[in-house]
């Protein structure tokens, strides 16, 4: 399974499930919100690290822009869509 569609599964969960919402919440409070994110997924049965969720995020912002006008200078700039850690909280 990808972090991606982990990530997909969490979130599916947690917005059936309001204590692992508001768990998963409270991560982002802490003083390495990223890394505590990261702890809870695994201790949920979800092996996520920290450099692969960005690395996903990295990977498919460069498959996009390799996928427009062959990955020219035209290519579409995005904002935030390659960042899976604040678009996993922005749903919840």
């Amino acid at each position: 399974m990808t972090v991606v569609e982990m990530l997909e599964e969490l979130q599916v969960k947690a917005m059936h499930d309001p204590a692992l919402r508001e768990t998963l919440l409270a991560t982002r409070q802490t003083a390495d919100p990223l890394e505590e994110f990261c702890r809870t997924c695994r201790g949920l049965g979800y092996e996520i690290y920290p450099m692969e969720l960005v690395m996903a995020g990295e990977e498919f912002y460069a498959t996009y822009r390799r996928s427009t006008n062959g990955g020219g200078e035209n290519s579409p700039k995005l904002a935030g869509e390659d960042d899976f850690y604040e678009m996993f909280f922005s749903v919840l």
